[in-house]
């Protein structure tokens, strides 16, 4: 198969990552999440979180998503999130299912909610015939590949804290973020008083896993036993733990988000001077977004993997990811140059 440009769980894993779970494969360990690499690396999240942050690993992001939305709420609340969010798009209902809440999404053209369209939703405070809003879910980057700036994340934190509700981010891509924005994940989520985190590695070189951080104690109190009934507690859970260990150390998990955001920079670039291919949206992190003549869509689709984010309008997206390479991306533009 030919460099995939579907989307950056498509990727292998780095090759850092494999050498940790090599090692932690070395001899015996308590399970559960009782082991010792387990407790090395959520020192670790509190290290660059800051003391208050609470990691647990879980299997994969709608996992991370869900029991995080559900350690935040209870079956009469509801999430308001983007239209695009992920836990709203593509993730087959399962936050409904398993936490019993409504979720609210909010109509958006860049993937970005803002103070003036959360307002609009707390509708029905106090009121026993309307579910109550208790979370606003933002994805930092979004689906869309924009970002939020630090002073909007602040902002949206003050107005669910107003409110007595909760802030929690999809962080699936959250090191692309970091390495975007050049600024440390902390000083846009746990200094600006984001509440919960998925923190995601399996988009940027992990095998598997996640890892939800509480920035509240009160909301880690009872999340072991959400875990487990969520079947997200992994009996051999250092295998989890010592690839974050990895991916945390030594600026590993910025290393590969830069580099795919780089490519992604380079892409876009190497196409503006196509003119059948029309850049979409900003260039923001390792995603970009396009229009294609219908015809010229299905023909490159015949010989590169990737997806169409619009059919109606023919908008497509292609991902770049940590290992994605220049000879791939040159290797793309010139089939698309001899296609048109």
């Amino acid at each position: 198969m030919l460099h995939s440009f579907g989307s950056d769980n498509h990727s292998g894993v780095a090759p850092q990552i494999l050498d940790a779970i090599i090692k932690a494969n070395s001899d015996f360990a308590v399970a559960y999440g009782e082991d010792e690499i387990t407790k090395s690396a959520t020192l670790l999240f509190k290290k660059q979180l800051g003391d208050n942050a609470e990691a647990f690993f879980v299997f994969n992001g709608t996992g991370a998503n869900i029991v995080a939305l559900k350690a935040m709420t209870n079956s009469y609340n509801a999430i308001l999130c983007p239209d695009s969010a992920h836990i709203n798009s593509d993730e087959c209902a399962a936050p409904e299912k398993m936490t019993g809440c409504k979720l609210l999404p909010i109509k958006t053209t860049d993937g970005k909610v803002t103070v003036e369209d959360v307002k609009k939703e707390f509708k029905g405070i106090g009121n026993q015939h309307h579910a109550q809003a208790k979370v606003l879910s933002i994805s930092q980057p979004t689906e869309l590949g924009t970002l939020y700036t630090p002073k909007e994340i602040k902002e949206l934190a003050e107005l669910m804290h107003q409110n007595n509700c909760y802030l929690h981010i999809d962080g699936s891509r959250i090191s692309n973020a970091s390495a975007s924005l050049n600024m440390p994940v902390k000083s846009f989520t746990a200094d600006l008083g984001v509440d919960a985190l998925s923190f995601g590695g399996t988009k940027n070189g992990l095998l598997i896993g996640e890892a939800v951080v509480f920035f509240k104690k009160e909301l880690a109190e009872n999340f072991l036993y959400i875990r487990k009934q969520a079947a997200q507690l992994f009996s051999k859970n250092r295998f989890i733990a010592a690839q974050f260990e990895a991916y945390l150390s030594g600026g590993l998990n910025l290393k590969l988000a830069g580099h795919s955001n780089s490519m992604a920079k380079y892409l876009e670039s190497e196409l503006k001077s196509i003119s059948q291919v029309r850049i979409s949206r900003p260039v923001e992190t390792n995603v970009v977004f396009a229009y294609l003549p219908k015809d010229l869509c299905a023909k490159l689709q015949e010989r590169h993997c990737f997806y169409i984010w619009d059919e109606d309008t023919i908008e497509v997206r292609w991902m770049c990811s940590f290992n994605t390479r220049k000879e791939d991306i040159d290797k793309f533009v010139s089939d698309i140059k001899l296609l048109v």
